[in-house]
């Protein structure tokens, strides 16, 4: 995952935030005492939501400590301990962050991505054999991105597809999806968010993947041919905030239908304005001041 999914830190209470970071710490944490210290330098706020988002589905109870760790080794942290949905986001945090640097291992090569892959290579077959049907698919949904990569598809709606099918896969944690109502609205939401995720990364990164000649959809979809970056994204903005907001709406829509209580009003700040901010941020629109 890329760390894009973040609350909007000064609309929360102190408590929510607070119970937030208790997540976050909970899932490096679990990454630490399971999988190695190196292994927590991955973490990002991706997980973290995961983590909140299948708590509050599933209505669990948590157990919160405060407890040190390396990295904070002076002040004591809250921490969600004890929880099989924390162990999850964090199974899923190393998993990704492994198929991410396999995916910047193929694009660029380099001593970092596989220097990384070495060092995880242990860790991600252990959780390769525990989650070996997700994995499956996982790699399924990366081949054909790859492939759609390869024949420079021209669409960003369809070379987003397979991300957004493995967010899908993510989000269908199998102790709650059980219930097909569950299911459905949990895969809803992990396939818009994946879809949000790449077109948003795409957006973030046109400007070096032009001068770096790296596959980007929208540099097909809007035929880029060598004019000034700025102006040319510029001329695009408007078409990808359209399909960002469509997603986040899609999102929304899927939360609303899961009978959530727990967490509630920190899903609500991540979804409703964390995501939107971000959105704005990249795409340089919105106010500073303002969430709509």
């Amino acid at each position: 995952m890329f760390g894009y999914i973040v609350p909007e830190k000064p609309e929360m209470k102190i408590k929510e935030y607070e119970l937030f970071r208790a997540y976050y710490c909970g899932v490096c944490k679990s990454i630490a005492k399971r999988h190695g210290q190196f292994e927590r330098f991955l973490l990002n706020y991706d997980s973290a939501f995961l983590a909140v988002l299948l708590s509050a589905a599933a209505g669990e109870i948590v157990n919160v400590q405060r407890m040190r760790c390396i990295a904070h080794p002076v002040e004591k942290r809250h921490m969600i301990s004890g929880s099989g949905i924390v162990d999850y986001a964090s199974d899923f945090n190393v998993l990704l962050a492994y198929y991410s640097l396999e995916d910047k291992r193929r694009d660029d090569g380099g001593f970092v991505p596989i220097s990384a892959m070495l060092v995880l290579r242990k860790v991600f077959r252990k959780l390769k054999r525990k989650y070996a049907d997700k994995c499956s698919i996982i790699e399924m949904r990366l081949n054909e991105l790859v492939q759609l990569e390869k024949a420079k598809c021209a669409s960003m709606d369809m070379a987003a597809e397979p991300f957004a099918k493995l967010m899908e896969e993510v989000t269908a944690y199998g102790p709650l999806c059980k219930s097909e109502n569950v299911d459905k609205a949990l895969r809803w939401i992990g396939y818009n968010l994946g879809k949000w995720i790449y077109i948003l990364d795409a957006f973030d990164d046109l400007e070096k993947d032009i001068k770096d000649k790296n596959y980007n959809p929208l540099i097909y979809q809007y035929k880029y041919s060598n004019t000034d970056i700025i102006e040319f994204k510029n001329e695009i903005r408007d078409k990808v905030e359209f399909n960002l907001t469509y997603s986040l709406n899609e999102i929304s829509r899927a939360f609303e239908l899961l009978d959530v209580k727990a967490n509630k009003e920190i899903l609500e700040n991540i979804i409703y304005m964390g995501m939107l901010r971000k959105t704005e941020k990249i795409l340089g629109t919105g106010s500073c001041n303002k969430v709509e």
